[in-house]
């Protein structure tokens, strides 16, 4: 019989809970938080507060919707890092006192980890098709770029990463300067789709191996709108939908061109996956889609449920280290800060 594990996601601004069998995801609620909007980005104290009042009616919502009784469950996973330390402690509290209540084994699991095993994340009625060990994965989001050579479900090796910002720093931050409300990434996804991506030329930072860099492009970005501003105060509003396509090619462009230098350096791969809040972009998904079949690659990308931080892929994370018995005990902290 296929474990019942609840699994817990509190790493920053959004509360989940989400209940899986094996695979086999049966339920996964997700409480984002509006508050941060009116100040531009997420504050840690909001967030933790939003977390304490959102965490005992998103595990209970869970557990309904896939009907199953706490009493049924047969272990707790959370998310002990990284994150925001203030969330992750809600998070992680409550994961070790539900676990102790029921005398259930508690699984810690790595966020980075698991954003990656979204991709093996199983539904009814689906495919539920997976890639295949071993496998290239571009990791993006808020707070990491990364390539990272998946050999198992337990072994997981970086082989390229950003050196400063993340490539979803640079979309927010550049939304910002332009006025978007947070979060600016989906905004200038959907102004990109209508805009020409050539209209403008930003700085591609040229960084050996495969690191990544984003500092250089904000600071184009925002020179370019400064030096655009003195000629044209309407100059945002005027070109906003090209400034969003020109900015979201480069970013797409710097990420690519790096993966592509991974997948040339390990030929024994054949399948290739995106993971992290930034696959959720749409040009990003399209260029990554395209690379694959131009190199007869197998491409994996998840819904876009599972590209936000959601609690089906600590879920997922959690399988394994159940299959293989490495719960943890009650005393271990949560971490802001980790590589995979």
């Amino acid at each position: 019989m296929l474990p019942l594990i609840l699994s817990i996601e509190s790493s920053c601004d959004d509360t989940s809970a989400a209940v899986m069998q094996g695979k086999l995801l049966l339920s996964n609620v997700v409480a984002s938080q509006q508050v941060h909007k009116q100040y531009g980005g997420v504050v840690p104290e909001l967030a933790s507060r939003a977390h304490l009042q959102n965490i005992v009616p998103v595990v209970h919502q869970a557990l309904a919707q896939a009907g199953v009784k706490k009493e049924d469950l047969n272990a707790v996973a959370f998310t002990r890092g990284p994150g925001l330390m203030g969330s992750l402690l809600v998070g992680t509290s409550f994961a070790k006192s539900f676990a102790q209540a029921l005398g259930l084994p508690l699984i810690d699991v790595n966020h980075l980890q698991a954003h990656i095993l979204a991709n093996f994340i199983d539904e009814k009625d689906a495919e539920n098709k997976h890639p295949e060990f071993p496998f290239l994965c571009l990791l993006v989001s808020g707070g990491n770029s990364q390539i990272v050579l998946v050999r198992s479900p337990r072994d997981m090796e970086i082989i390229g990463q950003t050196i400063d910002d993340a490539a979803g720093e640079a979309f927010d931050k550049c939304a910002k300067v332009m006025g978007f409300p947070y979060p600016g990434g989906p905004i200038i996804d959907r102004l990109a789709k209508v805009g020409n991506s050539k209209a403008f030329t930003l700085a591609k930072p040229q960084i050996k191996d495969l690191d990544y860099s984003f500092s250089g492009l904000k600071t184009s970005f925002l020179y370019l709108l400064r030096d655009k501003i003195k000629e044209n105060p309407n100059f945002i509003e005027e070109n906003k939908e090209d400034l969003c396509a020109s900015l979201q090619h480069t970013v797409v462009s710097i990420l690519m061109n790096k993966f592509a230098k991974a997948v040339k350096l390990h030929p024994e791969v054949k399948d290739i996956a995106i993971a992290g809040g930034v696959s959720a972009n749409s040009g990003l998904r399209d260029e990554f889609t395209e690379f694959g079949q131009r190199r007869h690659l197998n491409v994996f990308i998840p819904k876009l449920a599972f590209t936000m931080d959601n609690a089906a892929m600590i879920g997922a994370a959690a399988y394994y280290k159940y299959l293989d018995k490495d719960f943890c005990s009650v005393d271990l902290p949560p971490f802001a800060r980790v590589e995979i």
